[in-house]
């Protein structure tokens, strides 16, 4: 189940310092001296606030020698509040070959860093993932996470992603986003981070928020069905179910009989998607895939 909860942070520790800019003043003259402006179309803002930072590095609860990946290291004010934790081996991916340049230069041999794109890198099994995330392209990173079964996500993302992820039934923010996260394991939400917090500052808030793999196999048999069957019916929110349905090109008769083995309520035909629970749409993709494939 998703839950929410707060996350205070601790005062940074003083035992080991990095040369890592603080404040928007220092981050921008930072950049404009590596020669870099902040993508729009990317969404792409820097954390300026450590507390935020410490806050996201505590969640991730990694042990001594468990490998740990951060997407995006930017200019390193969570790198350092991670090994500032004692988070390590640590490994930076940055596509950006100036701040890859940057982070080596800073961080020393007290890190890895790779050069390479998120969406295309192939993170180590059984690692712990954190990372502050371009808010535009979050959600895709977010998902190949997931399917890659990674046994914890600590990310910072657009907080109506984070919200959306968590969201349950009955709720606006509740949705396809909501479910597939659900398939995988259980989001918990954790500290809003403002605007304020970010340079450039953003059009919207940050959110923290922790997503833990789901113990043993899938609650469904095929996850393509799955998401096909969470997309068709989803494709229509303000529509009922039983309106729906026949969207999935079955006879009428099989799928009330597939509903009824799903164990759908007794009042579904009056029901739209978004008030169903994950595990209903599981069971009845279990009794679709029961029969034959899609």
């Amino acid at each position: 189940m998703s839950r929410t909860t707060t996350a205070s942070s601790s005062p940074r520790s003083p035992a080991e310092r990095f040369a890592v800019p603080e404040g928007a003043r220092a981050i921008d003259a930072t950049l404009k001296r590596l020669g870099i402006r902040p993508s729009r179309r990317l969404g792409q803002s820097f954390l300026i606030d450590p507390f935020a930072a410490d806050a996201e590095a505590a969640l991730v609860e990694a042990t001594g020698g468990h490998p740990v990946v951060e997407i995006g290291g930017g200019l390193g004010m969570l790198t350092a509040a991670l090994l500032r934790r004692g988070i390590r081996p640590l490994t930076v991916v940055e596509r950006d070959p100036r701040l890859v340049a940057f982070l080596r230069t800073t961080f020393g041999g007290r890190i890895t860093v790779e050069e390479a794109d998120a969406e295309a890198y192939a993170f180590s099994p059984g690692a712990t993932v954190v990372g502050n995330l371009p808010f535009s392209v979050a959600t895709p990173i977010l998902l190949a996470l997931f399917a890659h079964r990674t046994p914890r996500v600590v990310a910072m993302v657009q907080r109506e992603v984070a919200e959306r992820l968590a969201a349950g039934p009955g709720s606006k923010r509740y949705g396809r986003l909501s479910i597939v996260a659900r398939l995988y394991g259980g989001v918990e939400l954790f500290r809003t981070v403002s605007r304020s917090s970010f340079y450039p500052v953003p059009e919207v808030e940050g959110r923290i928020f922790v997503h833990t793999a789901r113990a043993g196999p899938l609650p469904v048999p095929n996850v393509e069905h799955f998401e096909r069957i969470v997309r068709t019916l989803f494709s229509s929110r303000r529509k009922q179910l039983v309106n729906l349905l026949s969207r999935l090109g079955r006879p009428k008769i099989e799928l009330v009989r597939l509903v009824r083995e799903a164990e759908w309520p007794a009042d579904w035909q009056r029901m739209r998607p978004e008030e169903l629970p994950p595990e209903a749409y599981f069971r009845f993709a279990t009794a679709l895939d029961a029969g034959s494939a899609l």
